[in-house]
């Protein structure tokens, strides 16, 4: 039993034992009533990491007296989907007694995997329930979606954190042996940062550390105790969140070869792929913009490569588009263009659109001046006829300011040539 970790010996067995997620599991929670009624939707559970989407899915099938599968989407293909399959089919178990199968970070399945179980889980063949920490909408297809009922986790709360630290001292037998006083909780909260798992593994790791019999927990003792044992990327954790910081601020900071390593980090560390391709989409549109258009284009062939060709190879794709963003010119002007217009709504409301640019649908509309005086720029010299776009109360108001950069620097030249003296360009 010494091998077995705390986090997997205190996994509950009973929605009874079950601490946090009281809109699932409380005595009005969905899951509590389907055990009553002995029904259960095929469904998908989305939150982060630690905070029991596994272990609700074994309690359902513990409860129900369902039979359980359990697959991986790492390392599961349609192969392991089809053979669940079979077996279910072989038994003859249907609709109400279907076995249950638990598929771990469903969303790293491609299409094909997830299309094969569509026809399964419309039967009644199987009972589906999926993991996943990303969002179900981007992630997953819409047809299992439409086939699966979608429940959010969230991360526990201090007091959930309290809970399951002093479940585990009372009734864990090998804790319940020593003396253990937990004086300062702070560092192991933040540590944990609402993953369950997380927390009992550096509850794990202190007590170990600390040889006398009287074991106190501080603050002290987690941060010089877990610090030195635990991973150097958590992908869910503190680190995950520093790291993808220091990624983007050297690609920002033009620094290619920092920007290389930190990405180096995150692969090496077990990071979705697909993660940092996303952040790389957003960093070509809120740092380079409109300095080097091409920079988005780039980016966003980056995240469709990563998409068809997965890891190991996607690394390289990763880091051609890190290394060309990072040399890449750079300019905020359109992130903070937008940010000053959202501003100004938040700050002057829902300001009336003039009335020469509002289309004439009806004979009223018309007879109310809707679209008179309206100039059809291509009617003009230069595709640009002068006329207000803004409402009459910010007429003037200059939300964009073009970057110094080669790029911009021709924007700006043009804006002038076309507004003369009316935005401060």
């Amino acid at each position: 039993m010494n091998n077995i970790p705390l986090a997997e010996r205190l996994r509950p067995q009973k929605l009874s034992e079950f601490i946090g997620q009281n809109h699932l599991v409380g005595k009005q929670g969905v899951l509590k009533k389907s055990i009553k009624s002995g029904l259960i939707p095929s469904l998908i559970f989305w939150g982060p990491p630690g905070v029991g989407k596994t272990t609700l899915a074994k309690i359902l099938a513990n409860e129900l007296k369902r039979s359980f599968y359990e697959l991986s989407a790492i390392n599961s293909g349609v192969k392991d989907i089809r053979k669940v399959i079979d077996e279910a089919e072989n038994q003859g178990i249907f609709k109400k007694n279907a076995p249950i199968l638990f598929i771990d970070e469903i969303h790293r399945f491609s299409k094909a995997q997830q299309d094969s179980l569509l026809a399964a889980v419309e039967k009644g063949t199987i009972v589906l329930i999926g993991a996943t920490t990303e969002n179900p909408s981007f992630e997953i297809i819409s047809a299992l979606i439409s086939r699966c009922q979608v429940y959010t986790l969230k991360g526990f709360d201090k007091k959930d954190l309290s809970s399951i630290l002093q479940n585990a001292i009372q009734k864990d037998k090998i804790l319940k042996e020593k003396k253990i006083v937990i004086k300062e909780t702070e560092a192991l909260f933040q540590i944990s940062s609402g993953d369950a798992r997380k927390l009992l593994n550096a509850l794990e790791l202190i007590i170990n550390s600390i040889k006398t019999k009287k074991i106190i927990i501080t603050n002290k003792a987690v941060l010089n105790s877990v610090q030195e044992n635990l991973a150097l990327y958590d992908k869910n954790g503190e680190q995950h969140y520093d790291i993808i910081s220091a990624f983007i601020k050297s690609i920002r900071g033009s620094d290619p070869n920092a920007a290389v390593y930190w990405l180096a980090r995150m692969i090496s560390g077990g990071e979705d792929p697909k993660f940092i391709a996303r952040r790389l989409v957003v960093l070509a549109s809120e740092d380079i913009g409109n300095a080097n258009p091409n920079a988005l284009v780039l980016a966003n062939s980056c995240f469709n490569a990563v998409n068809l060709i997965g890891l190991p190879e996607c690394r390289i794709t990763l880091s051609q588009c890190t290394i060309y963003l990072a040399c890449s010119p750079k300019s905020n002007a359109s992130y903070m263009a937008i940010n000053n217009a959202i501003n100004e709504v938040e700050k002057s409301g829902n300001l009336s659109v003039p009335l020469h640019i509002r289309n004439a649908h009806t004979k009223l509309m018309k007879d109310l001046n809707y679209g008179k005086g309206y100039k059809y720029a291509h009617d003009f010299k230069n595709n640009f006829a002068h006329i207000n776009f803004l409402p009459k109360e910010i007429d003037g108001t200059l939300f964009y300011k073009p970057g110094k950069n080669t790029k911009e620097n021709s924007f700006k030249d043009f804006l002038k040539k076309r507004w003369k003296n009316k935005y401060n360009y």
